[in-house]
């Protein structure tokens, strides 16, 4: 029902909104039918008044159950609304105002979202948003109402307690909880970032910002270029690449194809820029014409002048951190902020503007701006309405976070920064243009090596922006340079600096009044290091300033002649007719983004070893002295060049040594908190570009050694770095012996499983060692050694494997190490290992052994192990609840017979404030839970006496009446006491039944209950 109705005469059908409504006939404007809540009230009711719904009906024997066809989430939602409607009634009838109206409001949202879900019409990414703005904010609603607690599984969906386990509903109340708690802290704080996006960008370690230019409104009557960046106001630096759009003189795009596919995806932006104070989005408008708008109309006036027109300036900062709403439907203007002088440089101009601020009189710039989460392959995944392959990228200046192996990158960002020339013999200033291309060894412009920005063709040469008559312009443009890697050490940037006339005759007969010079690779074979750089200025011979062989001689930087100790006059160190200016300069900057090109001397004797192979070992012993982000960048070259140095060496083990320690410093550097976001890259290396297939040999052989020295107590120095890497350093032996064995067809399994066994027996001898230098490394053994399950199980027999980890665990003293165990067991609880039956077999006893020395210890116990312990006891409950119940009956009555009163004392003596109390409490009802009848049969039986016996059975009833009576879970948390209760009441029916055998059996045991309930 979508209206009221009222329903005067006998036949009719009264209905309220949201009535749901089954039809049985239909005539002309009348419906006849009942009511699915109320199926006894059956009449009449206008057609107008329902709204049709689809349905399935699911018929069982006599009766029809009504499905709604919608999704599960507005089923809620309506359920919801229904429930809140009646308290937001009760709300204004106690004319409690403030509460009434958040309910109101809260229920305008739903109301809202509810259509959003129920259109079809949002795209994947947008939907997966909303469903979970929908269930925070009726879960925040709930809590706010002191309404029961819903629990959900990952995607939202309502968790059925009859199909979950005890252990999963614990945690999901648990996890529901800390949930509504952050939303109701948000509420408070009411500048916080929506919870549902701010997350998913917290989480992510790359992003992405696209941008949509709609139009560019602006009165020039000449052609423009508009190059968009990212822009930090604080630190007065572009931050991006520039997006570069042509825009023709009628106001149109030049292409006009790009009319409405003017997209730009700015990617590689960190979590470092996200929390940047300040990121504006600007646009510099370059004017491409005559040298004063003025004179446009007329031909005597040079032409094709790029002259600065203006900047559009707009704050992101809310919308890059998720603060501010993130639609690709809404438009924001941009005002445009023209040059009013000269001495106005674009970049200057940047700089004083903040946005929104002064009347640009209508123009500026129209654009749709969206927050996106991941790199440009996940942005097309999972936003492919916004981006596609026509979708222009825009890279970060600098490296993403991660550098995936498969992003070969080879960039270098040249910066014109400024200049100061003097005048000369010149009445005035000169209008400087600086025109850079890249050339050969012989001057030779190299084509299409300059690109002016993203979404542009390269160039074979790039023109400044000309500032009229300054003396110092100050140019801040920055373009890029790609050139294959091959021809890097042959090439340089050539700068000519040229007078511009604005009229045509004059200009024509303008040369080249300077140049300059750099090199982009330095003798030692290192690229130019990044920063700023003041070139030397060479004068003389325009016709020389072409001829390389001319200047290539002369000093590029100042800083070359100050070394040479050359006193600089005004015409001095002249070579081939050309002279180094002493009153003229130009400084520019570069930045380096190459996974090819390296700036460090000692990586690259490293990555090209075989050049200089007498060096070898210098060069891997200096690797530890490398910068890290420099070896994390060349990632892949380094493992390459650092198993090829082991595998060319594969019949001596003169460098077995050196290379391990190379790859546990690179191991280890990838596990520092800075570098973390690596292991993507790594694992990605290890199985698509990893090839040595003998590593594994020499790799267990390394290994084992420095085990055999630790255990004996004597001094070995990379041991626990070792341990810490243990991971990554199984992966690689186990794809190295996949490999081996793959193109070998299972060639030396047995000597690899029992190189292996021994390698666990170096292990173990390590727990054993009494020497004291030994306790840190069997705490890291025991932390380390469950990470690489995972990967030896695939080469190595499982049942195999479980045996070695069990001698692991009970060669070390029973006291010692205890709480490093139990955390060490609880991920070997996690692992694949555990789901096998076989494996569990072997494991749980050692396991359940260890948990009731632990939990039984009379000394006051901390609460961290407490802690351990029943994380871990869950932790199994959890396994086994998934397995089939056939092969856990056993490992049930293990955790029966072992723990299950151990774990009753516990709740018994626990304070009902004990952080842990919800914990055992939810430990004990799965154990009950799990068991099954027999279970209880077996478990009576293991009593030898009657009178242990009537001591279980009363310190049983009395706790579930004591927890039954005050419940330790909040008081919202109705599905988990609900479990509860039914768990209880079988295991009361259960030893209800045994009572009933044994007072039947034996007067003495009435006798000894009386007793007992007497005392």
């Amino acid at each position: 029902a979508i209206y009221n109705f009222k329903g005067s005469g006998i036949q009719q059908l009264p209905l309220q909104i949201g009535d749901v409504v089954h039809i049985l006939e239909s005539c002309e404007d009348w419906y006849k039918g009942y009511l699915v809540r109320h199926k006894g009230s059956e009449g009449i009711f206008p057609k107008s008044f329902i709204c049709i719904k689809e349905v399935t009906v699911e018929k069982k024997r006599h009766t029809e159950n009504v499905i709604p066809a919608e999704i599960p989430l507005v089923q809620e939602v309506t359920t919801t609304l229904w429930e809140w409607g009646s308290i937001w009634k009760q709300l204004y009838v106690t004319n409690k105002k403030e509460r009434f109206q958040q309910v109101q409001s809260m229920m305008y949202d739903l109301m809202e979202w509810r259509s959003q879900l129920l259109s079809g019409t949002l795209p994947k990414d947008e939907l997966k948003e909303l469903k979970q703005k929908v269930t925070s904010k009726i879960d925040y609603g709930n809590k706010i109402l002191e309404l029961d607690l819903i629990v959900r599984d990952e995607d939202g969906n309502i968790l059925d307690p009859d199909k979950t386990s005890v252990i999963s509903l614990f945690h999901a109340h648990e996890e529901a909880t800390n949930k509504i708690t952050e939303r109701i802290k948000e509420e408070m704080s009411k500048d916080q970032p929506d919870y549902a996006s701010y997350s998913r960008m917290s989480s992510s370690p790359t992003h992405s910002l696209y941008v949509f230019v709609r139009n560019f409104v602006c009165r020039i009557g000449e052609d423009a270029e508009l190059f968009m960046s990212l822009y930090d106001p604080q630190k007065l630096t572009i931050i991006s690449e520039n997006y570069l759009v042509r825009w023709g003189s009628k106001g149109f795009p030049k292409e006009i194809d790009m009319l409405n596919n003017l997209k730009v995806v700015f990617t590689d932006l960190g979590n470092k820029d996200l929390s940047r104070d300040k990121v504006y989005l600007v646009c510099q408008i370059v004017r491409v014409g005559t040298m004063d708008l003025k004179d446009s109309n007329s031909k005597k006036y040079t032409q094709g002048l790029r002259r600065p027109f203006g900047v559009a300036v707009m704050d992101i900062t809310d919308i890059i951190k998720g603060k501010a709403e993130s639609d690709e439907e809404k438009q924001h203007f941009i005002p445009f902020h023209p040059v009013v002088a000269e001495s106005d440089f674009l970049h200057s101009l940047l700089s004083k503007i903040t946005a929104s601020k002064g009347d640009s009189g209508g123009q500026g710039l129209w654009v749709t701006v969206k927050m996106l989460v991941g790199d440009v392959i996940q942005t097309r995944k999972d936003y492919p309405h916004l981006v596609d392959r026509t979708t222009v990228v825009a890279r970060k200046l600098g490296f993403p976070e991660i550098i995936m192996p498969g992003d070969i990158r080879n960039d270098i960002y040249i910066t014109l920064l400024y200049g100061d020339f003097d005048k000369y013999n010149k009445t005035t200033q000169r209008s400087v243009e600086v025109i850079m291309c890249v050339c050969d060894e012989e001057g030779k412009t190299i084509p299409n090596a300059v690109c002016l920005g993203a979404g542009d063709k390269p160039v074979s040469e790039y023109r400044s922006v000309l500032y009229y008559q300054v003396k110092q312009p100050r140019w801040m443009e920055t373009l890029k340079v790609a050139v294959p890697i091959e021809d890097m050490q042959r090439v340089h940037l050539r700068f000519m600096f040229r007078h511009r006339s604005s009229q045509e005759s004059k200009d024509k007969g303008e040369k080249n009044f300077a140049m300059a010079y750099i090199r982009l690779m330095k003798e030692d074979g290192t690229t130019l290091q990044d920063g700023i750089h003041d070139l030397s200025v060479l004068k003389g011979d325009s016709k020389k300033m072409e001829d390389a062989s001319a200047y290539l001689t002369l000093p590029s930087t100042r800083l070359h002649i100050e070394n040479k100790a050359a006193t600089l006059g005004r015409n001095s160190s002249i070579v081939g007719g050309l002279s180094v200016s002493s009153r003229d300069a130009f400084y520019i900057s570069t930045l380096v983004c190459s996974t090819k090109l390296t700036q460090n001397v000692g990586l690259l004797g490293l990555l090209k070893w075989r050049m200089k192979p007498e060096l070898l070992q210098e060069n891997l012993e200096k690797l530890k002295i490398v910068d890290g982000e420099e070896v994390v960048k060349f990632l892949q070259d380094t493992l390459d060049a650092l198993f090829n140095i082991m595998m060319e060496h594969s019949h001596s083990n003169e460098y077995d040594i050196l290379v391990f320690d190379a790859l546990i410093y690179i191991i280890g550097l990838i596990a520092d908190r800075k570098f973390q976001h690596f292991n993507t890259v790594l694992e990605a290396y290890i199985q698509q570009h990893f090839s040595a297939t003998l590593a594994y040999k020499k790799l267990m052989s390394v290994l084992k050694t420095y085990l055999d020295i630790s255990s004996r107590g004597e001094q070995c120095e990379p041991i626990l770095r070792t341990l810490k890497a243990l991971e990554y350093v199984f992966k690689f032996i186990v794809r190295s012996r996949t490999l081996f064995s793959q193109l070998y067809e299972g060639k030396e399994q047995t000597e690899f499983e029992e190189s292996m066994r021994r390698l666990f027996e170096s292990i173990n001898n390590l727990m054993k060692s009494q020497h004291k230098t030994t306790i840190l490394l069997q705490v890291a053994a025991l932390k380390y050694i469950p990470s690489v399950l995972h990967d030896v199980e695939m080469v190595f027999d499982a049942k195999l494997l479980s045996q070695l980890l069990y001698e692991f665990y009970t060669c070390i003293p029973p006291v010692k190490l205890q709480k490093q165990k139990v955390q060490s067991m609880k991920e070997i609880v996690r692992s694949n290992l555990f789901k096998k039956q076989e494996c569990r077999d072997i494991l749980l006893p050692v396991i359940t052994k260890e948990l009731k020395e632990l939990l039984e210890q009379k000394d006051d116990q901390q609460v961290q192990e407490k802690k351990y312990c029943v994380e871990l006891l869950n932790s199994i409950l959890e396994v086994l609840s998934c397995q089939d119940s056939a092969s856990t009956y056993h490992h049930i009555q293990e955790i029966m017979v072992q723990l299950l009163r151990t774990v009753n004392k516990t709740v018994i003596t626990m304070r009902r404030d004990d952080s842990l109390i919800s914990h055992f409490v939810a430990c004990m009802t799965a154990i009950l839970n799990q068991m099954n009848d027999q279970h209880y049969s077996v478990y009576i039986e293991t009593f030898q006496t009657s009178s242990e016996l009537v001591d279980f059975l009363m310190e049983t009833f009395i706790m579930f009446k004591d927890l039954i009576g005050k419940n330790v879970y909040p008081s919202d948390w109705m599905a988990m006491s609900m479990v509860q209760n039914r768990v209880f009441l079988r295991a009361i029916n259960k030893f209800a039944e045994t009572m009933n055998q044994k007072f039947l059996e034996n007067m003495n045991f009435e006798v000894q209950v009386s007793v007992k309930l007497l005392s």
